[in-house]
């Protein structure tokens, strides 16, 4: 085993898809230290900068005066507080729905709440990009899994057309973390009323992002304050906490009688200890400062549109995505690795995105940005680009 394990190692390596990690000191913000060196950074996915909002600190800091530092037993032996349930609330009312049910972390509420709903002779339905965590909770439910071409909704209904099964899921992430583009939820909902299937929406990447008041993709097609209707009860939506929001965890939404169902059937959440009480309390504070964040989102959507705006790239393809994550396609591995090594020496770090996260042919560098950044530091990042061009043409 440990000779195959060293071979595999090593082919990571020859290939260029030997990942390392950084080791991150100091305060979370533009300007991050990795290993002890300074870099003006577009890799987080913290999208609003509440990572270092001053009031969610504090509420973090009450939080753990309140209620100590962790919980010690899961939801249903005696660690379900006080806290989580009022941010579950809070939630629920916020996004409309008529229940929520917190998570440790999006890959768990993924995992937990698709393998509660299907099983054997079920079938899921997924978007090819599918993050990861849903593919694996895909396989996992031991259902019929089938994946349809990315956004091709033809492709989607000729596979409902054809199922046999009784239980049909659709799974998508609504905003793709490598891409940026959008699921189109309205058209999936219509499939899903059309076939009797059911529809789980990863909004790991709009969820106080996206849509009036940030309340995420769902709000983005439908502006439930107008049409003063509850969403589809087919609708299971799931947003990450440790994005957007500034913290950790994971929180789903959907019709009473479903998250019901969860807390009896998802082992991932029956079988593991409660989030610490203290980050329910600041979350709440989080969803508080999301709700009234437009200053901050109209910032970021300026930054986004003056990157668009003014970069040029000859060889370098810019994915069509309006959000917060910007892909610089390249293509190979190798200059994927050449492009983040040439900002890296000018004191810039954007991740290198390679196979398996991206199919092979499509590596590239992925711009995450941040309302904590300012309009000089996205001119820095494409003079920069841009000069890398110059000198690989010059080669």
């Amino acid at each position: 085993m440990l000779d195959q394990i060293h071979h595999e190692l090593q082919s990571l390596k020859d290939n260029h898809l030997f990942r390392t990690r950084k080791l991150l000191s100091g305060r979370l913000g533009p300007n991050l230290s990795f290993n002890h060196q300074n870099y003006l950074s577009f890799s987080s996915n913290d999208y609003l900068g509440l990572s270092q909002n001053q009031s969610i600190q504090d509420a973090l800091i009450e939080g753990i005066h309140l209620s100590g530092n962790g919980m010690g037993a899961s939801h249903l032996i005696s660690g379900h507080h006080e806290f989580h349930e009022a941010f579950e609330n809070a939630f629920s009312e916020a996004i409309r729905f008529e229940r929520a049910l917190l998570f440790s972390s999006g890959y768990m509420a993924n995992m937990g709440v698709i393998s509660a709903l299907v099983g054997k002779d079920d079938t899921i339905f997924s978007d090819k990009l599918n993050h990861a965590s849903l593919n694996d909770a895909s396989i996992l439910s031991r259902a019929i899994h089938k994946r349809y071409r990315h956004h091709d909704l033809q492709h989607l209904e000729d596979l409902l057309q054809t199922s046999k099964s009784k239980v049909k899921l659709i799974v998508t992430d609504a905003v793709f973390s490598m891409d940026g583009d959008l699921a189109n939820i309205p058209d999936l909902l219509r499939l899903c009323e059309m076939y009797d299937a059911y529809l789980y929406i990863d909004d790991a990447h709009g969820f106080g992002v996206l849509g009036k008041n940030g309340k995420g993709t769902l709000q983005y097609f439908y502006d439930q304050e107008k049409i003063k209707e509850p969403y589809s009860p087919r609708i299971i939506y799931m947003a990450t906490l440790g994005k957007a929001a500034g913290i950790h965890g994971a929180v789903v939404a959907s019709s009473n009688n479903l998250i019901e169902y969860f807390i009896q059937k998802s082992k991932q959440y029956i079988y593991t200890t409660a989030m610490p009480a203290f980050m329910a309390y600041g979350l709440k504070e989080s969803l508080n400062q999301i709700l009234k964040a437009d200053q901050i989102r109209a910032h970021l959507n300026n930054l986004i549109t003056q990157f668009r705006a003014n970069v040029k790239f000859q060889k370098i393809a810019l994915g069509s995505s309006l959000t917060a994550i910007q892909p610089l396609i390249v293509g190979s591995e190798i200059n994927a690795l050449r492009l983040n090594q040439w900002l890296m020496e000018k004191g810039i770090y954007v991740p290198a995105i390679r196979p398996p996260t991206v199919p092979h042919g499509t590596s590239r560098l992925r711009i995450s940005f941040s309302a904590l950044h300012q309009n000089k530091d996205v001119m820095t990042l494409m003079k920069n680009i841009l000069a890398f061009e110059s000198q690989s043409d010059a080669h």
